[in-house]
């Protein structure tokens, strides 16, 4: 009976983990006139901050800005935020972000992310929703005069910028991802 119960127990977690991630990302619907406009600046912070992303946003195919992402969790995480997506230096469309984790955590965090497609084989598998980051993908977190000294991997750079709050973590989980084309 022990065994049914922890069975029951462990589905349950994982489903709340679920079920807070897909929050996040219906808080997160439609489309904000001021998203581009944020999306600029957090790409702008973080250039200033390691001016050698310059050079990826430059030679990218295209890129993804986050200029917002929303974390919390104690055991259970989530995180949540939107952002647009380019190629060519023209916006393609708008993404959410959503995420999950379990394990060691607590508090809660916003910061914003970029990741750099290094060609179209990448931006297309991104685009086309076959995207998502599992526990073992690592982005480079930047912070003032930050050198970078970063290559793509699998056609993708990741870089993350800390706007506040403090968590602290040992956990698993994944970035899921979707796509709206403009129109």
């Amino acid at each position: 009976m022990n065994t049914i119960h922890l069975k029951k127990t462990n589905f349950l977690v994982l489903f709340v983990c679920f079920v807070f991630s897909l929050t996040s990302y219906a808080q997160l619907a439609g489309w904000k006139p001021e998203l581009e406009k944020d999306a600029k600046e957090a790409l702008s912070k973080m250039i200033s901050d390691a001016p050698k992303l310059q050079t990826f946003k430059d030679q990218a195919y295209g890129y993804a800005v986050y200029p917002k992402i929303t974390k919390a969790g104690l055991v259970i995480g989530g995180a949540g935020g939107e952002g647009v997506v380019y190629k060519g230096g023209a916006i393609t469309g708008s993404s959410k972000l959503g995420q999950g984790t379990f394990g060691l955590q607590a508090g809660g965090q916003q910061y914003s992310e970029v990741i750099f497609f290094e060609n179209k084989a990448a931006y297309d598998k991104f685009t086309g929703g076959k995207f998502k980051f599992s526990g073992q993908a690592s982005a480079t977190a930047i912070s003032s005069g930050a050198s970078v000294d970063v290559a793509y991997q699998d056609g993708v750079a990741v870089f993350t910028r800390v706007k506040g709050g403090l968590m602290l973590e040992a956990s698993v989980g994944g970035q899921h991802f979707s796509f709206t084309p403009v129109e």
